[in-house]
């Protein structure tokens, strides 16, 4: 058995020696064939016929899905492929239904970062590298969300301020209103993080390795639960901003003023995060770009003991091939040689990749433990500095300037880190690089080692010739390995070129994708915009202030749909390139052949000139069935992608519905109290008309009536002024009692400080320590008398206000009765529907507790409906006086 392997291996290192390192004519065979041989098959038939097990394929022990593995006996110095690729070895393959199931429940290791990629599996990289651009789409739409909610909560934050200090609510009442907000948007973001580690825990139970079929089922969840939280967020903050509204007490046009201008402080947020979102999502391929010319750099530089090994070998083989034929070998012997040379050059090339895969994953662990400190380092930097701008005193005419600082600032601290991270990703590859040249250099040696051992000990022994012979034979051998080495490097360069060409392909697919990307969003955008103008239109009777709102309250919400849209479609795009990797690899592996075998051979004769034919139209074939699946898969997500824009845009217009209605129900509200205004008066014209006009009206019983309402207002406003003093002097009592009592605490205070000092002073140190004392007594009783003042004024402002609410419902009442004695006496019927009072009055029992612009929708402030109501009432009762006189 040892014999025959040992033929079996000098005969592929011959049909290798002779052809491109990339082909043998297994393939050639099954490319003119198109045999499709069983993936798991170990014996596979061979050019000549024969049915011998493949060089290529040994028994390997079990070993989790495409795991790592550091001592695998699959690897072969007859070929350049490894032996976890059985389904990739044939080109007339790419097109299995049986290859796309098990590509899509074949388990890939989970990268957290780009250096670990750096020691996973030649054929994982790929999948790996797609997997963290995700990851990077995913962290750019957390930090994006984060960044919205900030903002949002600074808004309310200044316009609450405001409302502090125009005292329309007190401390009490702002620190509530501000801790419920950050709560209430706290537990939004900790929902949706809860969920999107829910969906992250399920899926392959080793967790990690993952399938493709896991990563397009999590982000298809993903895209749910962040649809169902941008809902959520949309409620919210209506729920918000109608809760501080309510709390500050505004009238109704306040209150639209100020959510107008809250809706276009929120599209500023929303212009700002897309712009920043789109020129970063197309930054994300082009470091995908640059993570592959890493990687390619590692495998060069890792395969070239490999490429080397063969081609020591094959230029033994051609030394002892030649001793062969001048009969200073026997083949026995000649095998022989061959066979423990195979086996030592194998055994260094094994050593060599598992020095590589060990040390290197030692090195990146220290790598990352080392960028995890400088991280966080830099995020504490970062805090820092978010935090002097957040606590910075604003008004609402700065808000915009703010917004614009502070997402410039977000966008360089992100950028700040996305840089950090390539300088270390350049780092780690520099070094894993520098660790491969050092154990390659090592382990050149070693085979230069054993070359040496051969030719100046064994083939001496074994042939008898001198030692001057066997060095000549070694400087021969040597000239042919160095021929050898150049026609590798010269396919090398080309396998460069072509990778270089694949990547600009690649860039173009990407370019097209993001074109066709930005032309969905703006026919999405032109669509939506003509159907709500349309509703609209066809609404009519709403105010220009009302129909803006609405219009910049859908823009709104529509900016927020198509961002995620756009995320969301870029990830389809990648998720649509890792589903169609496998099958571009391969076909990129057939396109190298042909241009490799080309290159090598110069179609000399008609078999050759026929099988590049047959190639060149084989990769034809190919490259139509890739383009019409990758058709199929693109077409596929689109059917997926179409769902979730249906569903969003679902969502948005029943949030614009309900906007729609309420705009309509405060327009009909508007409209129902503008009429009732107007029949009010036109009721006290007719009553007017009708007193002057009817028979029972006499003089005495106008004078009656008129005497009687002035005698009732002028006791309502008397017990005010009573009622007002009193107060006053009720808060000034308390404020002297409070002041003396404080005072008097204070100094007590200030008598124990003093007292263990007096024993213990000179008369030099005595007398400025005494005046320091002095001077910070005085400081706290003027801070004390200060505050004092502070609270005194506004218990006044809250008494006063109350007492205003009262005189004001008492006088609305007294007018009621008057216009009611007059209509009495004149016999004229009056509407019972009419009430008034009512709003009136809950408003005056809520604003016991509120400050003084506390009314109800559609209200005034006090002072001036106070004056505005009193006007009417001494023009009605003067006009119903003097008209009975003329009668």
């Amino acid at each position: 058995m040892k014999k025959i392997e040992a033929h079996k291996s000098k005969k592929a290192m011959a049909l290798e020696g002779s052809e491109s390192p990339l082909t043998s004519n297994i393939t050639a065979f099954a490319l003119k064939a198109k045999v499709i041989y069983p993936i798991n098959q170990k014996f596979r038939p061979l050019a000549d016929g024969s049915s011998n097990p493949s060089l290529h394929e040994n028994p390997k022990q079990a070993v989790l899905p495409n795991q790592v593995v550091e001592a695998s006996t699959s690897s072969s110095l007859g070929s350049l492929s490894q032996g976890d690729k059985e389904d990739c070895s044939s080109s007339t393959t790419i097109h299995s239904a049986t290859s796309d199931d098990r590509f899509q429940a074949r388990t890939f290791l989970k990268v957290t970062c780009f250096p670990e990629v750096l020691t996973c599996e030649s054929f994982d990289v790929k999948l790996c590298l797609y997997s963290l651009l995700l990851k990077d789409l995913l962290f750019l739409d957390v930090e994006l969300r984060k960044e919205k909610y900030m903002m949002v909560i600074q808004v309310l934050r200044v316009y609450l301020t405001e409302f502090y200090l125009k005292k329309k609510i007190n401390e009490e009442s702002y620190q509530k209103i501000l801790l419920k907000q950050e709560t209430d948007f706290d537990e939004l973001q900790k929902q949706l993080n809860s969920r999107l580690q829910s969906t992250e825990a399920m899926g392959t139970q080793n967790s990690e390795y993952q399938t493709l079929d896991d990563l397009e089922r999590k982000e298809r969840e993903y895209s749910e639960h962040i649809i169902d939280n941008m809902e959520a967020f949309w409620k919210q903050t209506d729920e918000a901003q109608q809760f501080v509204l309510d709390q500050a007490k505004c009238s109704s046009a306040k209150a639209r003023k100020i959510i107008m201008n809250l809706t276009d402080k929120m599209i500023v947020v929303e212009e700002l995060l897309s712009e920043s979102q789109d020129l970063q999502s197309m930054d994300i391929p082009e470091r995908l770009f640059n993570w592959e010319l890493m990687v390619k750099m590692v495998d060069s530089v890792k395969s070239r003991i490999e490429e080397e090994s063969k081609c020591r070998f094959n230029a033994m083989s051609n030394i002892l091939d030649h001793l062969t034929i001048k009969s200073s070998l026997s083949v026995r012997q000649k095998e022989d040689l061959l066979a423990e040379l195979h086996k030592a050059f194998w055994e260094q090339v094994t050593h060599y990749k598992n020095e590589c895969v060990r040390q290197a994953k030692d090195l990146i662990m220290k790598q990352l433990a080392c960028r995890a400190s400088k991280i966080e380092e830099l995020k504490q930097g970062q805090e820092n500095e978010q935090s002097y701008l957040l606590n910075k005193d604003l008004q609402v005419g700065d808000l915009h300037e703010f917004l614009q600082a502070y997402h410039e600032l977000l966008e360089k601290q992100r950028q700040t880190q996305w840089n950090l991270e390539e300088v270390d990703n350049r780092e780690s590859t520099e070094a894993v690089v520098d660790l491969h040249k050092e154990l390659y250099v090592r382990s050149s040696h070693a085979l230069e080692e054993l070359v040496k051992e051969l030719f100046l000990q064994n083939l001496p022994r074994i042939t008898g010739l001198s030692l001057r012979d066997c060095e000549l034979l070694k400087e021969e051998w040597q000239e042919n390995l160095v021929l050898q080495l150049e026609k590798v490097g010269s396919y090398r360069q080309q396998h460069w070129k072509l990778f270089q060409e694949q990547m600009q392909q690649e860039k173009q697919l990407w370019a097209k994708e993001y074109a066709l990307s930005a032309v969905m969003q703006k026919r999405l955008s032109e669509k939506h915009e003509k159907i709500i103008q349309g509703v609209l239109n066809q609404l009519g009777g709403l105010s220009e202030e009302s129909t803006n709102y609405i219009l910049r309250k859908h823009r709104l919400l529509l900016c927020s749909v198509l961002r995620r849209l756009s995320l969301r479609n870029v990830a389809m795009a990648t998720l649509t390139h890792m589903r169609m990797s496998r099958k571009k690899n391969l076909l990129q592996e057939l396109r190298e052949q042909h241009v490799l075998q080309k290159s090598s051979s110069h179609c000399s004769d008609e078999r050759q000139w026929q099988f590049q034919k047959t190639m060149e139209s084989h990769i034809l074939e190919e490259e139509e069935k890739l383009e019409e699946e990758t058709q199929q898969t693109r077409s596929e997500f689109h059917h997926q992608f179409v769902t979730e824009i249906q569903e969003a845009l679902q969502l948005m217009q029943q949030h614009v519905e309900q906007g729609i209605g309420q705009t309509l129900l405060q327009h009909a509200r508007q409209e129902a109290t503008k009429q009732s205004s107007e029949d009010r008066e036109d009721l006290k014209e007719r009553l007017t008309e009708s007193a002057v006009e009817s028979v029972y009206v006499t003089i005495s019983g106008v004078n009656r009536v008129v005497q009687s309402y002035y005698q009732q207002i002028g006791k309502i406003m008397g017990d005010y002024e009573d009622k007002k003093l009193q107060q006053l002097k009720s808060l000034l009592a308390e404020r002297s009692e409070n002041h003396r009592l404080k005072r008097k605490h204070e100094e007590n205070e200030w008598t124990l400080k003093e007292k263990p000092n007096e024993g213990t002073l000179d008369i030099s140190s005595a007398v400025p320590q005494r005046m320091l004392l002095q001077q910070k007594r005085f400081l706290a009783q003027f801070d004390m008398q200060q505050q004092a003042r502070l609270k005194s004024l506004k218990q006044r402002i809250l008494a006063l206000h109350h007492l205003e609410t009262e005189v004001e419902n008492q006088l609305k009442q007294a007018e009621q009765d008057f216009i009611t004695e007059v209509a009495g006496l004149a016999r004229v019927p009056l509407p019972v529907h009419k009430q008034p009072l009512n709003r009136t009055t809950q408003s005056g029992k809520k604003s016991k507790i509120k400050m003084k612009n506390a009314q109800s929708q559609g209200k005034e402030d006090p002072a001036d409906c106070h004056e505005k109501d009193q006007a009417p009432d001494r023009q009605n009762a003067g006009s119903l006086r003097n008209k009975p006189e003329s009668t």
